[in-house]
Protein backbone atom coordinates (compact mmCIF):
# COMPACT_ATOMS: atom_id res chain seq x y z
CA UNK A 1 0.00 0.00 0.00
CA UNK A 2 1.76 3.13 -0.62
CA UNK A 3 4.91 3.93 -2.92
CA UNK A 4 8.46 3.98 -1.52
CA UNK A 5 8.37 7.88 -2.06
CA UNK A 6 5.48 7.99 -0.07
CA UNK A 7 6.74 5.56 2.45
CA UNK A 8 9.81 8.01 2.91
CA UNK A 9 7.91 11.01 3.00
CA UNK A 10 5.64 9.69 5.42
CA UNK A 11 8.81 8.36 7.20
CA UNK A 12 9.82 11.86 7.64
CA UNK A 13 7.22 13.20 8.32
CA UNK A 14 6.69 11.15 11.49
CA UNK A 15 10.13 11.83 12.22
CA UNK A 16 9.48 15.46 12.28
CA UNK A 17 6.55 15.07 14.90
CA UNK A 18 8.10 13.44 17.08
CA UNK A 19 11.06 15.47 17.05
CA UNK A 20 9.04 18.79 17.51
CA UNK A 21 7.32 17.19 20.96
CA UNK A 22 11.38 17.83 22.44
CA UNK A 23 10.51 14.34 24.66
CA UNK A 24 13.64 13.80 26.82
CA UNK A 25 14.19 9.83 26.05
CA UNK A 26 13.97 10.53 22.77
CA UNK A 27 17.52 10.28 21.02
CA UNK A 28 19.56 12.55 19.42
CA UNK A 29 20.02 11.37 16.03
CA UNK A 30 17.52 9.11 14.07
CA UNK A 31 13.87 8.24 16.03
CA UNK A 32 13.19 4.16 15.40
CA UNK A 33 9.93 3.58 14.68
CA UNK A 34 7.37 1.25 13.14
CA UNK A 35 3.70 2.28 11.88
CA UNK A 36 1.24 -0.20 11.46
CA UNK A 37 -1.26 0.78 8.39
CA UNK A 38 -4.41 -1.10 7.60
CA UNK A 39 -6.27 -0.41 4.48
CA UNK A 40 -9.50 -0.77 3.70
CA UNK A 41 -9.12 -4.49 2.44
CA UNK A 42 -7.38 -7.13 4.38
CA UNK A 43 -5.31 -7.71 2.27
CA UNK A 44 -4.26 -3.69 1.65
CA UNK A 45 -1.54 -3.04 4.25
CA UNK A 46 1.67 -1.26 5.11
CA UNK A 47 4.67 -1.10 7.30
CA UNK A 48 6.20 1.97 7.81
CA UNK A 49 9.52 2.56 9.54
CA UNK A 50 12.25 5.31 10.11
CA UNK A 51 14.26 5.64 6.43
CA UNK A 52 17.60 4.92 8.24
CA UNK A 53 16.29 1.21 9.33
CA UNK A 54 15.03 0.65 5.33
CA UNK A 55 18.01 2.05 3.55
CA UNK A 56 17.22 -0.66 0.53
CA UNK A 57 13.61 -1.02 0.67
CA UNK A 58 12.03 -3.45 -2.19
CA UNK A 59 9.76 -1.60 -4.46
CA UNK A 60 6.53 -3.29 -4.99
CA UNK A 61 5.43 -2.20 -8.95
CA UNK A 62 1.59 -2.20 -8.46
CA UNK A 63 2.36 0.03 -5.45
CA UNK A 64 4.21 2.60 -7.37
CA UNK A 65 2.20 2.86 -10.41
CA UNK A 66 -0.51 3.91 -7.94
CA UNK A 67 1.40 6.68 -6.93
CA UNK A 68 0.21 9.89 -9.12
CA UNK A 69 0.66 13.57 -8.28
CA UNK A 70 -2.02 15.41 -6.02
CA UNK A 71 -4.21 17.32 -8.16
CA UNK A 72 -3.34 20.83 -8.38
CA UNK A 73 -6.23 22.86 -6.70
CA UNK A 74 -5.46 26.16 -8.77
CA UNK A 75 -5.68 24.42 -12.06
CA UNK A 76 -8.80 25.67 -13.86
Amino acid sequence: MFSLRQKRDISDKVQAVLRETNHPELPQGEIQFRLHVDGAEPWSWAEIQNNEAVPNAGVNLWNEIQDKPAERKDKP
